[in-house]
């Protein structure tokens, strides 16, 4: 074994330059320095593995593949070891001297080459090591190769001036680095610290990670565990421990992909909706890794804000381990990872919806504003995250729901819309004036019940290329009624629309014969491009009321016996027709949903009862 003297080094040309973004730009947070440090020890340690299944003679070869870590708040130092691969002289010059040079690259490439596996390598050494002189006014490395005909060496640096090799008798295999902490750095050193920190980048690292003896990752990268491995009990803890959770996962959704990008992710449904206890807005729960190794707790704009509910692990071995945050954000990769890992949470909804209706039903109740607020915000994704949504409607019975899909299938031949109703209940659709026409035609119309419904229907606008359309529209046009019974004759509607548009004044645009009534006298419809009830009252809510008057088109019923009644009476007796048709109008927009001040109706209902009494 040979004994060479200390030997000094200088970095590459550009390293002065590169050491000073590592260490003050390339991360955000200081104590990134010890998830880096940690994933290099793991990389050892998985090199290690795989040469102990083709090389016979391996330099120590009884030690444990573990990763000690300790913590001296007196001398203010921090070390880690790990009993891997170690390096030799000439590999400590590549791999410390040299700036994101990658050790971890070359190493799968040859493992590749042999025709072996070395995927489970994390990082990227170079750079990951050096983040370590954030904190560090001086670093060791004290190190031993794998082979047997290896050095004991140390490598020390201050991270600016260049660094030393020498021997150090004594050494095991593998490495241990010993930074002696910055003044501002003193916290490093206590155990507390780096307990807290381990926690959280570092607890899924498929080897035991021991602090100051004590094992600190004890839960199971499950994600990474084939599905068949892992039981109901195991992703319900996992559920707990990555979601902070108390309650049991409604769904969870275990999948990998090799393709487009390799994904391993673990992902859970809530059973109880926070927002809904008046929690205020949840926040994104889904942590992004690479190689077990967290990158970021709650990636910004990862998943598409409608989707924060979702909790759970994605795991991408395609990610940069050494990267920033911010970079991330915007990266190309990034993105393409966040609308892949979306689309399969939106088609395995979509699966479990149709695989167990009743299941799905009751998470719908619970989580159906989340997927409004998906179509209503998410563009490219609108139409499928539709397919989720359910309604009761015209032919369903209360609480039973259908779907778009479901409609559609079911539509008559020839209908080339979707029809819907917004209301505040089933009983107060069905008691309107609108649905009647249409039932009586053998159109089904969707209930919708919330006021986001009506941002949802506009932002849809079409499904499977059939508009939406509401049944309250003042356009849509059925047909003529075949319905029985006598009405007014022409000159006596014409002459009835005209007296009610000259004796209502202000309060309607327009007056006609409707050709939607059945059974009811009249409705109120709203012209095409004014802004919905629902709007209206949303628009109230935030104290903004200076919106104007709705645009009313009041439409008569020429085969009702009041509207006929009305006819007559308009010549015989025309203050209690005065009186009738702003009854009339005040019932038709008291259903349409656009009265807003109900005192003038109940005074003119008295002024009735009384003339009816004589």
């Amino acid at each position: 074994m040979s004994h060479e003297k200390p030997t000094q080094h200088q970095f590459q040309a550009e390293v002065g330059q590169l050491l000073d973004i590592v260490t003050h730009s390339l991360y955000t947070d200081r104590e990134i320095f010890v998830r880096e440090l940690v994933s290099n020890a793991s990389d050892a340690l998985e090199k290690m593995r795989l040469l102990q299944l083709t090389e016979k003679e391996i330099f120590d070869d009884q030690l444990p593949l573990e990763i000690n870590i300790t913590t001296d708040e007196t001398a203010k130092t921090l070390t880690i070891a790990d009993y891997g691969i170690g390096m030799m002289r000439d590999e400590l010059v590549e791999n410390l001297g040299t700036i994101a040079h990658s050790g971890s690259k070359a190493f799968v490439q040859s493992m590749k080459q042999g025709g072996k596996e070395g995927g489970n390598v994390i990082g990227q050494f170079g750079v990951g090591f050096y983040s370590a002189f954030m904190v560090a006014s001086e670093v060791k490395v004290f190190t031993h190769s794998w082979r047997n005909d290896g050095e004991h060496l140390v490598w020390t640096s201050d991270g600016t001036t260049g660094y030393s090799i020498e021997d150090a008798p004594g050494q095991r295999r593998g490495s241990r680095i010993v930074l002696h902490l910055k003044d501002d750095a003193a916290e490093f050193a206590k155990a507390s610290t780096i307990k807290h920190v381990l926690a959280k980048y570092s607890n899924f690292v498929g080897f035991a990670i021991n602090l100051n003896g004590e094992r600190i990752n004890t839960v199971e990268a499950l994600w990474l565990k084939n599905k068949s491995e892992v039981t109901e009990e195991q992703y319900k803890e996992f559920y707990k421990f990555a979601g902070h959770a108390f309650d049991d996962p409604r769904y969870t959704f275990h999948f990998n992909a090799d393709a487009p990008l390799n994904i391993n992710a673990l992902l859970f449904a809530p059973t109880q909706n926070m927002e809904q206890f008046g929690m205020g807005q949840m926040e994104a729960g889904v942590s992004l890794y690479c190689r077990r190794v967290l990158i970021d707790p709650k990636p910004k704009k990862f998943l598409p804000e409608w989707m924060r509910f979702i909790r759970g692990v994605v795991d991408s071995e395609d990610l940069p381990l050494n990267i920033a945050r911010e970079s991330m954000q915007d990266s190309a990769l990034f993105r393409k990872l966040g609308q892949v890992v979306q689309g399969r949470i939106i088609k395995f909804l979509d699966r479990e919806a149709a695989d167990d209706a009743k299941k799905y039903a009751e998470f719908y109740k619970d989580f159906s504003r989340f997927l409004k607020e998906g179509v209503a915000t998410d563009f490219e994704n609108k139409e499928s995250i539709a397919k989720l949504l359910r309604f009761e409607s015209s032919l369903t019975k209360e609480d039973e729901l259908v779907s778009l899909p479901e409609y559609v299938a079911r539509m008559k031949e020839g209908q080339k819309t979707i029809y819907y109703q917004i209301g505040p209940s089933r009983q107060a659709i069905e008691s309107g004036p609108y649905l009647e026409a249409f039932k009586s035609r053998g159109f089904e119309v969707l209930y919708l019940f919330e006021t986001i419904d009506d941002y949802v229907v506009s932002a849809l606008a079409k499904f499977d290329d059939k508009e939406l359309r509401s049944v309250a529209a003042s356009d849509v046009d059925l047909g003529e009624t075949t319905d029985e019974g006598e009405s007014l004759g022409k000159e006596e509607t014409d002459k009835l629309c005209a007296w009610l548009k000259e004796s209502l004044a202000n309060r309607v645009s327009e007056v006609r014969l409707g050709k939607r009534l059945v059974s009811k006298p009249a409705m109120a419809l709203q012209s095409e491009g004014d802004m919905s009830p629902q709007m209206r009252q949303m628009m109230r809510a935030m104290k903004k009321d200076d919106f104007g008057a709705a645009q009313v088109i009041f439409e008569i019923n020429p085969k009702h016996t009041i509207v006929k009644k009305l006819s007559a009476a308009t010549d015989s007796n025309p203050d209690l027709a005065g009186l009738i048709a702003g009854q009339l109008l005040d019932s038709a927009l008291l259903s349409a949903g656009l009265l807003e001040d109900t005192h003038d109706m109940v005074g003119r209902v008295e002024q009735i009862m009384e003339k009816a009494l004589g």
